[in-house]
């Protein structure tokens, strides 16, 4: 297990213009070829945007995008027609698969909080998809099949509730909010562990309150 704290990603956006990106893997004019991707995953950006701050529309191609909101609410259209509100506890997930252009919004009138992983098709091509599924549960994970993974929400509501990591190739886990133990290392918003053959291994919460999304990967 490698673990990465919030304070080593690299910072991007634009913060004259109220956006900020850190980015847990090399992206854009922050390179670095010993850390493009781990498993399926290809980026974890936490985003935060101003109010009435937004990225413009933009193109994606042979991605997987997967979309958590922590806090406020997201504007999401592209061109293939949709447009929605995604809100805490929503997943959304847009399939850009051949092609697809897209904008994202803060239209709200709070800052907006939100991360957004990037999953590498195990095919290319095909059709873009779009969706939100409302109000996740712990107990529903969200397969992402074109990319031979699966997201699980996992939420400790009292210091030293534990959760279940599961068994898994690769496991990515960013803890969104609170402190958690994991194989030995405190873990606090922003930082994320990647494992290689997990096996019987457990998040603790340290306080109340916890938030970690974790994805198992095939590959």
């Amino acid at each position: 297990m490698s673990v990465q704290r919030a304070d080593e990603r690299y910072a991007g956006g634009d913060p004259a213009a109220g956006m900020k990106t850190l980015h847990a893997f090399s992206f854009g004019r922050f390179y670095d070829p010993g850390n493009l991707r781990f498993g399926a995953l290809l980026a974890c950006n936490e985003e935060r945007l101003a109010p009435g701050a937004g990225f413009a529309e933009h193109p994606h191609s042979h991605t997987e995008i997967v979309t958590w909101v922590v806090e406020g609410e997201l504007t999401h259209r592209d061109s293939a027609g949709h447009a929605s509100v995604v809100r805490p506890g929503d997943v959304q997930h847009l399939s850009a698969a051949s092609g697809v252009r897209h904008e994202e919004r803060n239209d709200g009138d709070v800052p907006l909080t939100f991360v957004q992983m990037w999953l590498a098709p195990l095919e290319p091509g095909g059709e873009p998809s779009y969706e939100t599924v409302p109000g996740i549960a712990d107990s529903t994970p969200y397969a992402v099949p074109a990319a031979g993974a699966t997201l699980h929400v996992r939420r400790l509501g009292a210091a030293g509730e534990r959760a279940a990591v599961p068994d898994a190739p690769f496991v990515y886990a960013h803890v969104v909010r609170g402190r958690v133990r994991l194989a030995g290392e405190e873990l606090g918003p922003g930082d994320a562990a990647r494992i290689t053959g997990a096996e019987g291994l457990e998040l603790v919460a340290s306080l109340d309150g916890c938030e970690v999304l974790v994805w198992e990967m095939s590959g």
